[in-house]
Protein backbone atom coordinates (compact mmCIF):
# COMPACT_ATOMS: atom_id res chain seq x y z
CA UNK A 1 0.00 0.00 0.00
CA UNK A 2 1.16 3.57 -0.49
CA UNK A 3 1.78 5.90 2.19
CA UNK A 4 2.98 9.71 2.35
CA UNK A 5 6.18 9.74 4.28
CA UNK A 6 8.06 12.04 6.08
CA UNK A 7 12.16 11.04 7.17
CA UNK A 8 13.02 13.90 8.63
CA UNK A 9 11.61 17.04 9.55
CA UNK A 10 10.75 19.91 7.04
CA UNK A 11 8.43 21.56 5.08
CA UNK A 12 5.34 19.93 2.99
CA UNK A 13 7.69 19.71 0.06
CA UNK A 14 9.84 17.21 2.00
CA UNK A 15 7.31 14.68 1.96
CA UNK A 16 7.50 11.44 -0.90
CA UNK A 17 5.06 9.02 -0.94
CA UNK A 18 5.99 5.60 -1.09
CA UNK A 19 5.00 1.73 -1.29
CA UNK A 20 5.15 0.80 2.46
CA UNK A 21 4.53 -2.82 3.97
CA UNK A 22 0.83 -3.72 4.59
CA UNK A 23 -0.83 -3.18 8.10
CA UNK A 24 -1.58 -5.74 10.70
CA UNK A 25 -3.84 -5.30 13.66
CA UNK A 26 -2.55 -6.45 17.09
CA UNK A 27 -4.76 -6.75 19.92
CA UNK A 28 -7.78 -4.33 20.28
CA UNK A 29 -6.32 -2.60 17.06
CA UNK A 30 -8.33 -2.74 13.79
CA UNK A 31 -7.15 -1.97 10.05
CA UNK A 32 -8.92 0.39 8.17
CA UNK A 33 -9.00 0.71 4.08
CA UNK A 34 -8.48 4.41 3.80
CA UNK A 35 -10.69 6.37 1.40
CA UNK A 36 -10.87 10.06 2.73
CA UNK A 37 -8.61 11.81 5.66
CA UNK A 38 -8.85 15.39 6.83
CA UNK A 39 -6.16 17.78 6.71
CA UNK A 40 -5.58 20.25 10.08
CA UNK A 41 -3.04 22.60 11.27
CA UNK A 42 -1.38 20.02 13.70
CA UNK A 43 -0.79 17.83 10.26
CA UNK A 44 1.47 21.25 9.45
CA UNK A 45 3.42 21.35 12.82
CA UNK A 46 4.03 17.53 13.28
CA UNK A 47 6.39 17.19 9.95
CA UNK A 48 7.88 20.40 11.21
CA UNK A 49 8.98 18.67 14.72
CA UNK A 50 6.77 21.33 16.24
CA UNK A 51 3.92 19.78 17.53
CA UNK A 52 3.56 18.49 21.24
CA UNK A 53 5.47 14.81 20.00
CA UNK A 54 7.48 13.83 17.54
CA UNK A 55 7.05 10.32 15.80
CA UNK A 56 9.58 8.06 14.69
CA UNK A 57 10.63 8.24 11.22
CA UNK A 58 9.51 7.67 8.66
CA UNK A 59 5.90 8.17 9.27
CA UNK A 60 2.90 9.34 7.47
CA UNK A 61 1.12 12.67 8.70
CA UNK A 62 -2.83 12.92 9.28
CA UNK A 63 -4.80 12.32 12.56
CA UNK A 64 -8.41 11.41 11.17
CA UNK A 65 -9.68 9.47 8.53
CA UNK A 66 -12.62 7.06 6.91
CA UNK A 67 -12.43 3.86 5.59
CA UNK A 68 -13.85 0.63 5.90
CA UNK A 69 -12.47 -2.14 8.47
CA UNK A 70 -10.57 -4.68 6.53
CA UNK A 71 -8.84 -6.85 9.87
CA UNK A 72 -9.06 -6.66 13.30
CA UNK A 73 -7.31 -7.88 16.10
CA UNK A 74 -7.56 -9.66 19.10
CA UNK A 75 -10.60 -8.61 21.71
CA UNK A 76 -12.56 -6.36 19.14
CA UNK A 77 -15.60 -6.76 18.98
CA UNK A 78 -17.70 -3.81 18.36
CA UNK A 79 -16.40 -2.71 15.11
CA UNK A 80 -16.74 -5.91 12.76
CA UNK A 81 -14.78 -6.24 9.06
CA UNK A 82 -16.32 -4.60 6.86
CA UNK A 83 -17.93 -1.52 8.58
CA UNK A 84 -17.91 1.70 7.25
CA UNK A 85 -16.13 4.19 9.69
CA UNK A 86 -14.06 7.35 11.12
CA UNK A 87 -10.89 7.31 13.27
CA UNK A 88 -8.67 9.07 15.42
CA UNK A 89 -5.38 8.08 15.17
CA UNK A 90 -2.08 10.47 16.50
CA UNK A 91 -0.86 10.21 12.92
CA UNK A 92 -0.63 7.85 9.90
CA UNK A 93 -4.16 9.23 8.08
CA UNK A 94 -2.07 10.02 4.88
CA UNK A 95 -1.94 6.84 3.24
CA UNK A 96 -4.08 4.26 2.06
CA UNK A 97 -4.26 2.05 5.01
CA UNK A 98 -4.13 3.06 8.78
CA UNK A 99 -3.87 0.74 12.04
CA UNK A 100 -6.23 2.17 15.17
CA UNK A 101 -7.31 1.72 18.52
CA UNK A 102 -10.60 0.44 18.00
CA UNK A 103 -11.56 2.77 21.48
CA UNK A 104 -11.11 5.48 18.72
CA UNK A 105 -13.18 4.15 15.92
CA UNK A 106 -16.74 4.52 15.33
CA UNK A 107 -19.62 3.72 13.00
CA UNK A 108 -20.19 6.02 10.36
CA UNK A 109 -24.02 6.32 9.86
CA UNK A 110 -26.06 5.53 6.63
CA UNK A 111 -26.33 8.66 4.82
CA UNK A 112 -22.57 9.97 5.35
CA UNK A 113 -20.41 9.79 3.06
CA UNK A 114 -16.66 9.24 3.56
CA UNK A 115 -15.17 12.74 2.73
CA UNK A 116 -17.89 14.25 5.26
CA UNK A 117 -16.73 11.39 7.59
CA UNK A 118 -13.25 12.34 7.20
CA UNK A 119 -14.04 16.02 7.99
CA UNK A 120 -15.78 15.29 11.39
CA UNK A 121 -13.72 13.37 14.03
CA UNK A 122 -10.84 16.42 14.97
CA UNK A 123 -12.07 19.59 14.81
CA UNK A 124 -16.02 18.83 15.63
CA UNK A 125 -14.70 16.86 18.51
CA UNK A 126 -12.36 19.66 19.22
CA UNK A 127 -15.14 22.26 19.44
CA UNK A 128 -17.06 19.58 21.66
CA UNK A 129 -14.72 19.55 23.87
CA UNK A 130 -13.73 23.15 24.37
CA UNK A 131 -17.49 24.33 24.34
CA UNK A 132 -19.07 21.64 26.52
CA UNK A 133 -15.72 20.27 29.02
CA UNK A 134 -14.27 23.19 29.06
CA UNK A 135 -16.30 26.19 28.53
CA UNK A 136 -19.50 24.78 30.25
CA UNK A 137 -21.15 27.10 27.64
CA UNK A 138 -24.69 27.64 28.30
CA UNK A 139 -27.75 28.53 25.85
CA UNK A 140 -28.31 32.18 26.06
CA UNK A 141 -24.57 33.26 26.35
CA UNK A 142 -22.76 34.78 23.81
CA UNK A 143 -19.31 32.95 21.93
CA UNK A 144 -16.65 35.03 19.98
CA UNK A 145 -14.95 32.25 17.55
CA UNK A 146 -11.52 33.74 16.16
CA UNK A 147 -10.12 31.98 12.95
CA UNK A 148 -13.78 31.78 12.36
CA UNK A 149 -13.45 30.79 9.11
CA UNK A 150 -10.96 27.75 9.33
CA UNK A 151 -12.03 24.34 10.32
CA UNK A 152 -11.78 24.49 13.72
CA UNK A 153 -13.70 27.81 13.48
CA UNK A 154 -16.34 27.04 11.32
CA UNK A 155 -17.33 23.13 13.52
CA UNK A 156 -17.31 26.13 16.56
CA UNK A 157 -19.73 28.11 14.94
CA UNK A 158 -22.36 25.56 14.13
CA UNK A 159 -21.62 23.28 17.37
CA UNK A 160 -22.41 26.88 19.15
CA UNK A 161 -25.56 27.14 17.42
CA UNK A 162 -26.78 23.75 18.20
CA UNK A 163 -26.11 24.87 22.04
CA UNK A 164 -28.27 27.52 21.88
CA UNK A 165 -25.23 30.23 21.62
CA UNK A 166 -25.28 33.84 20.48
CA UNK A 167 -21.97 33.64 17.89
CA UNK A 168 -19.74 36.24 16.88
CA UNK A 169 -17.44 35.74 14.20
CA UNK A 170 -13.96 37.03 13.89
CA UNK A 171 -12.15 36.62 10.32
CA UNK A 172 -9.59 38.55 8.61
CA UNK A 173 -11.86 39.07 5.36
CA UNK A 174 -15.37 39.33 3.35
CA UNK A 175 -15.27 36.71 1.65
CA UNK A 176 -13.92 34.59 4.89
CA UNK A 177 -16.95 36.17 6.86
CA UNK A 178 -19.97 35.65 4.09
CA UNK A 179 -18.65 31.67 4.94
CA UNK A 180 -18.94 32.28 8.41
CA UNK A 181 -22.38 33.65 7.81
CA UNK A 182 -23.76 30.87 5.78
CA UNK A 183 -22.68 28.33 8.22
CA UNK A 184 -24.56 30.32 11.62
CA UNK A 185 -22.98 33.31 12.71
CA UNK A 186 -24.96 35.74 14.15
CA UNK A 187 -22.54 38.98 14.06
CA UNK A 188 -19.19 39.40 12.61
CA UNK A 189 -16.09 41.28 12.47
CA UNK A 190 -13.58 41.74 10.17
CA UNK A 191 -10.48 42.31 12.36
CA UNK A 192 -8.49 43.29 8.97
CA UNK A 193 -10.50 46.44 9.64
CA UNK A 194 -12.48 46.41 12.32
CA UNK A 195 -11.22 47.34 16.19
CA UNK A 196 -11.39 43.76 17.57
CA UNK A 197 -12.41 44.96 21.26
CA UNK A 198 -14.70 47.73 20.54
CA UNK A 199 -16.68 45.81 17.87
CA UNK A 200 -17.53 43.35 20.89
CA UNK A 201 -17.86 46.33 23.07
CA UNK A 202 -20.73 47.64 20.62
CA UNK A 203 -22.04 44.09 19.78
CA UNK A 204 -22.81 43.18 23.50
CA UNK A 205 -24.06 46.50 24.75
CA UNK A 206 -20.74 47.06 26.81
CA UNK A 207 -21.25 43.53 28.55
CA UNK A 208 -18.84 41.69 26.49
CA UNK A 209 -18.79 37.99 25.68
CA UNK A 210 -19.28 35.12 27.82
CA UNK A 211 -16.73 32.57 25.87
CA UNK A 212 -13.99 32.67 23.63
CA UNK A 213 -12.72 30.17 21.25
CA UNK A 214 -8.97 31.16 19.96
CA UNK A 215 -7.46 28.43 18.15
CA UNK A 216 -5.37 31.18 16.27
CA UNK A 217 -2.86 32.79 18.99
CA UNK A 218 -0.69 35.76 17.91
CA UNK A 219 -2.33 39.80 18.42
CA UNK A 220 -6.14 39.11 18.50
CA UNK A 221 -5.74 36.75 21.45
CA UNK A 222 -5.29 39.60 24.40
CA UNK A 223 -7.91 42.24 22.99
CA UNK A 224 -10.11 39.45 22.99
CA UNK A 225 -9.54 38.57 26.74
CA UNK A 226 -10.26 42.25 27.38
CA UNK A 227 -13.42 41.46 25.89
CA UNK A 228 -14.58 38.66 28.26
CA UNK A 229 -17.63 39.64 29.75
CA UNK A 230 -17.32 39.04 33.91
CA UNK A 231 -16.32 34.96 34.72
CA UNK A 232 -16.12 34.59 30.70
CA UNK A 233 -13.92 31.82 29.70
CA UNK A 234 -11.37 32.00 26.79
CA UNK A 235 -10.70 28.66 25.50
CA UNK A 236 -6.85 27.78 24.29
CA UNK A 237 -6.95 25.58 21.61
CA UNK A 238 -4.06 26.10 19.06
CA UNK A 239 -1.10 28.81 17.41
CA UNK A 240 -2.30 29.26 13.59
CA UNK A 241 -0.86 32.50 13.90
CA UNK A 242 2.42 31.34 15.25
CA UNK A 243 3.03 33.38 18.20
CA UNK A 244 2.10 32.30 21.50
CA UNK A 245 0.53 34.89 23.45
CA UNK A 246 2.02 36.11 26.98
CA UNK A 247 -0.58 37.73 28.82
CA UNK A 248 -1.22 39.82 31.51
CA UNK A 249 -2.57 38.03 34.29
CA UNK A 250 -4.32 41.07 35.93
CA UNK A 251 -6.87 40.35 33.44
CA UNK A 252 -8.44 36.98 33.78
CA UNK A 253 -8.50 38.72 37.90
CA UNK A 254 -10.28 41.51 37.15
CA UNK A 255 -13.13 40.32 35.33
CA UNK A 256 -13.47 36.47 37.45
CA UNK A 257 -12.32 34.85 34.17
CA UNK A 258 -10.79 31.36 33.10
CA UNK A 259 -8.22 31.03 30.80
CA UNK A 260 -8.88 27.09 30.11
CA UNK A 261 -6.55 24.68 27.85
CA UNK A 262 -8.03 22.61 25.20
CA UNK A 263 -5.68 19.46 24.53
CA UNK A 264 -8.06 17.00 22.60
CA UNK A 265 -5.62 14.51 21.64
CA UNK A 266 -4.56 14.21 24.75
CA UNK A 267 -8.24 13.97 26.24
CA UNK A 268 -9.64 11.24 23.96
CA UNK A 269 -6.45 9.33 25.58
CA UNK A 270 -7.28 9.70 28.96
CA UNK A 271 -10.71 9.88 28.70
CA UNK A 272 -12.19 7.64 25.56
CA UNK A 273 -15.28 6.27 26.97
CA UNK A 274 -16.62 9.60 27.22
CA UNK A 275 -14.95 10.95 23.80
CA UNK A 276 -17.02 8.02 22.26
CA UNK A 277 -19.99 9.25 23.99
CA UNK A 278 -19.08 12.81 22.01
CA UNK A 279 -18.49 11.37 18.94
CA UNK A 280 -21.55 9.63 18.72
CA UNK A 281 -23.52 12.89 19.72
CA UNK A 282 -21.75 14.74 16.88
CA UNK A 283 -22.45 11.84 14.30
CA UNK A 284 -26.33 12.25 15.32
CA UNK A 285 -26.21 15.57 14.85
CA UNK A 286 -24.22 15.08 11.30
CA UNK A 287 -27.00 12.62 10.58
CA UNK A 288 -29.64 14.98 10.96
CA UNK A 289 -28.00 17.71 9.21
CA UNK A 290 -27.68 19.63 11.71
CA UNK A 291 -23.78 19.75 11.30
CA UNK A 292 -22.26 19.66 8.10
CA UNK A 293 -18.62 20.17 7.30
CA UNK A 294 -18.04 22.94 4.97
CA UNK A 295 -14.97 21.76 2.61
CA UNK A 296 -13.28 23.92 0.49
CA UNK A 297 -10.65 21.54 -0.94
CA UNK A 298 -10.24 17.92 -2.42
CA UNK A 299 -6.72 16.57 -2.69
CA UNK A 300 -5.60 13.44 -4.09
CA UNK A 301 -3.14 11.42 -1.59
CA UNK A 302 0.06 12.41 -4.08
CA UNK A 303 -1.01 16.34 -3.44
CA UNK A 304 -0.93 16.07 0.44
CA UNK A 305 2.24 18.36 0.07
CA UNK A 306 -0.01 21.02 -1.52
CA UNK A 307 -2.60 20.21 0.61
CA UNK A 308 -0.50 20.98 3.66
CA UNK A 309 1.15 24.27 1.83
CA UNK A 310 -2.20 26.22 1.03
CA UNK A 311 -3.12 25.26 5.19
CA UNK A 312 0.08 27.04 5.88
CA UNK A 313 -1.01 29.73 3.49
CA UNK A 314 -3.89 30.05 4.72
CA UNK A 315 -5.73 29.61 1.29
CA UNK A 316 -7.71 27.33 2.75
CA UNK A 317 -11.30 28.21 4.25
CA UNK A 318 -12.96 25.20 6.60
CA UNK A 319 -11.78 21.57 5.54
CA UNK A 320 -9.30 20.18 2.94
CA UNK A 321 -9.77 16.64 2.53
CA UNK A 322 -7.12 13.75 0.97
CA UNK A 323 -10.05 11.58 -1.28
CA UNK A 324 -7.92 8.19 -2.11
CA UNK A 325 -8.88 7.12 -5.24
CA UNK A 326 -11.74 3.96 -5.24
CA UNK A 327 -9.74 2.57 -8.35
CA UNK A 328 -6.47 2.50 -6.71
CA UNK A 329 -7.97 1.59 -2.95
CA UNK A 330 -9.73 -1.62 -4.19
CA UNK A 331 -7.08 -2.42 -6.37
CA UNK A 332 -4.30 -2.87 -3.39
Amino acid sequence: MRAIQCKEFGPPESLVLEEVPALAPGAGQVVIRVHACGVNFPDTLIIQGKYQFRPPFPFAPGTEAAGVITAVGAGVTQVPVGARVIALVPWGSFAEEILAAAVHVFPLPPGLDFVTGASLPLTYGTAYHALVDRAQIQAGETLLVLGAAGGIGLATIQLGKVLGARVIAAASSAERLAVCRAQGADELIDYATEDLRERVKALTGGQGVDVVCDPVGGSYSEPAIRALAWGGRFLVIGFAAGDIPRIPLNLPLLKSSAILGVFYGEFIQREPQRSQQQMAQLLDWAQAGQLKPYISARYALDRAPAALRDLMNRAVTGKAVLVLSPARTSAC
